[in-house]
């Protein structure tokens, strides 16, 4: 972890920097292996998997058998907080349906829009370090609620050839239609392609290493589309002198856990929060399962200190965090100040935790300062808008010379004639 005292604006640039690796080799790699699964379909699936997966697939797809199996194979416990989870992301992406409306923007002339769901998405869970139920929760539950008539979820399979049983229970609550048992480069081009037994989607969802990063971004070049560009998992998390800072290090170390290239960053104006905080950090560090894992991340984790809470949100706003924690006693003032960020938690009591299982919010969120253009999964990431014209013969009359003008000043006279003959009929 490096500490940045005071920095210079002319440094902010290189401190905020993300963990860049050469990919040249790796979208080499990527690209030819969904060549052969374009190319060989189920067969190349089942190859992947016995090579990375190590397991022998009979069916790629899971059956009912495997459903009612899993439901009887989690704790109460667990599926009591999926259901309840699943309350909450509901209530919330249900308050984001579109209201369409007609506008009448000069007499005669009527627009409006319609939202349509998308026919057919894929959505992909990992499963590799930690199986990330929540995350079938997060991108099924939007896509039902859009209306999505077909559900496609691709997971890996243990070495048995089997699904996480919690996965397959969040995808029954979350309304998922198909699960496929096949993760990565090999999920990503299935759902692309289409192949003997996965099909075809029109938009892939979800979150994944290095190699599902890639292969989203090669297929979405022709084939089809992807929610948002996505990195490495990432936190800046905002505490003045009052922080707890036993709260700070657990969100801090939240985030590192994630994976070997995850970051975290503590931004603060106070020299006693700096002083004190990674000794606290440590502390809790020991006591991780996940403590080899979370060290290699904290290796290019930060903490910057600044002269004050408007320093700190305009270099905030420059570095647009995936997850942003304000942990500072005036975090509603803060608020107001932000330009730049993916999903923001205020307050000492609003872990990224709870934004990550269950509060309601989605998680599926874009990184590597993408938040400066994207915004994460929401329900109209589901939708298309189709807009809609209707003009009246009244409407055409009074609209028609500005057309006209207009096209004939771009010289693209098909366009002038298709309104010019139909003003000639109405003299």
């Amino acid at each position: 972890m490096t500490i940045y005292q005071y920095p210079q604006r002319s440094e902010w640039a290189d401190i905020i920097k993300r963990p860049t690796f050469d990919n040249s080799q790796l979208r080499d790699l990527v690209s030819n292996l969904l060549d052969d699964i374009r190319r060989e379909g189920d067969a190349m699936i089942r190859q992947l998997e016995a090579q990375f997966d190590h397991c022998q697939l009979a069916d790629i797809q899971v059956s009912d058998d495997e459903f009612k199996e899993a439901s009887q194979n989690i704790s109460e416990d667990l599926a009591f907080a999926i259901r309840q989870a699943a309350h909450n992301i509901s209530r919330f992406h249900e308050s984001q349906r579109c209201l369409s409306y007609k506008v009448e923007t000069q007499p005669g002339v009527k627009c409006w829009q319609k939202a349509i769901p998308i026919d057919r998405v894929g959505l992909y869970v990992p499963g590799g370090t930690a199986p990330l139920f929540s995350t079938v929760l997060m991108l099924g539950i939007p896509a039902k609620i859009a209306g999505c008539s077909k559900i496609v979820l691709c997971t890996p399979p243990n070495a048995e050839g089997k699904v996480n049983p919690a996965i397959l229970y969040a995808a029954q609550v979350a309304g998922v239609t198909e699960v496929y048992k096949c993760g990565g480069v090999q999920a990503i081009g299935a759902m692309a392609y289409g192949t003997e037994s996965v099909p075809k989607v029109y938009k892939i969802f979800g979150p994944g290493n290095q190699f599902v990063q890639m292969a989203k971004q090669l297929v979405s070049l022709r084939d089809v589309a992807i929610d948002m560009p996505a990195g490495p998992s990432e936190v800046a998390v905002i505490a003045d002198a009052k922080a707890n800072l036993e709260y700070v290090a657990s969100d801090f170390l939240s985030q590192a856990e994630h994976g070997a290239d995850s970051q975290s960053v503590l931004f603060t104006d106070s020299e006693d929060v700096v002083r004190r905080f990674e000794d606290v950090m440590n502390r809790q560090l020991e006591k991780l399962s996940r403590q080899a894992l979370t060290r290699h991340s904290l290796e290019h984790s930060k903490v910057i200190l600044l002269h004050d809470q408007n320093e700190i949100m305009e270099l905030v706003n420059e570095y647009a965090p995936e997850h942003l924690i304000i942990n500072t006693t005036n975090y509603e003032e803060l608020a107001d100040l932000v330009r730049n960020a993916s999903s923001v938690f205020l307050g000492p009591y609003s872990p990224e935790s709870a934004g990550d299982y269950a509060s309601g919010t989605n998680h599926t969120l874009p990184t590597n300062g993408y938040a400066k253009a994207y915004n994460g999964v929401n329900l109209d990431s589901y939708m298309r808008k189709v807009t809609f014209q209707h003009l009246t013969r009244e409407g055409l009359s009074g609209l028609g010379p500005i057309i006209e003008v207009m096209a004939a000043n771009e010289q693209l006279d098909a366009h002038k004639n298709a309104v010019t003959i139909r003003l000639k009929d109405f003299k």
